[in-house]
């Protein structure tokens, strides 16, 4: 992993939006140095750290405290990253960036399916890591902070203010990243928005190009909303352009 002092040092002006509180982090990594860099690094710029080595210290972690956003490693000493993923997706609303060595096109939409909001492929620099959790903080918050309206439709419901979806009375979560894809294709229901709009609102200017990104989200938000996600009736895809949600319910 690059990490240099003079890396973390340019980015030590920027500081965290949290006012209130600091916000909190847990890294988990098997490789001590690993975590020691990133730790370095994320404290030097305001925020609360937590360290697990594996998988089970990190779940025992988020069971007893309240973080904002987990780093975790793919390859951890215990068991699967990715299927750590799965369990923090199901039980907590976090922020969740995947670090992996790997390069795979295919690993990457793994750990989305996952659940993951985002992915770092090491090496990384300490200003890469840094400009990316202080953006998926931002709009986490901004996401969070929203209005507390409701969608209706004949079998669906979207709940603003719990961030779920109630389809044939099953209740959903979706990830910070689902939500936020949602949340702007619902506040421009009927109108076609583009890949790069999308990518660009949710995962910042530099992701723009990103496309599996977004398919790899918008596939998880139809699981979760459509009855028939193959014959998607709400999300529609708008070939080569992008997506649109179709008007087939209310909001109140």
């Amino acid at each position: 992993m690059e990490c240099r002092n003079h890396e973390i040092l340019e980015t030590v002006s920027e500081r965290p939006l949290k006012v209130a509180g600091r916000h909190r982090i847990l890294i988990v990594d098997g490789e001590p140095h690993i975590r020691r860099v990133v730790r370095t690094t994320l404290v030097t710029q305001g925020y609360e750290v937590r360290e697990a080595r594996t998988g089970d210290q990190a779940l025992d972690h988020l069971r007893s405290d309240k973080f904002d956003l987990v780093l975790l490693e793919i390859n951890l000493p215990d068991r699967s990253g990715l299927d750590v993923c799965r369990e923090v997706r199901a039980g907590f609303d976090v922020v969740v960036m995947v670090l992996t060595s790997r390069g795979d096109e295919t690993d990457k939409v793994t750990a989305l399916d996952a659940g993951a909001d985002d992915y770092v492929t090491k090496p990384f620099s300490a200003s890469e890591l840094s400009a990316r959790v202080r953006a998926h903080l931002r709009r986490y918050a901004a996401a969070a902070g929203a209005n507390d309206d409701l969608f209706l439709s004949d079998d669906l419901l979207i709940d603003f203010a719990e961030r779920t979806v109630t389809r044939e009375e099953k209740k959903m979560r979706l990830s910070p990243k689902q939500w936020q894809a949602l949340r702007y294709l619902l506040s421009n229901r009927g109108k076609t928005v583009s890949h790069y709009t999308l990518l660009r609102t949710i995962w910042g200017p530099d992701r723009t190009e990103e496309t599996t990104l977004l398919r790899a989200v918008i596939a998880q938000i139809r699981k979760k909303l459509e009855p028939s996600p193959k014959q998607p009736r709400y999300i529609a895809t708008i070939p080569w352009v992008g997506y649109r949600f179709n008007q087939t319910g209310e909001m109140r």
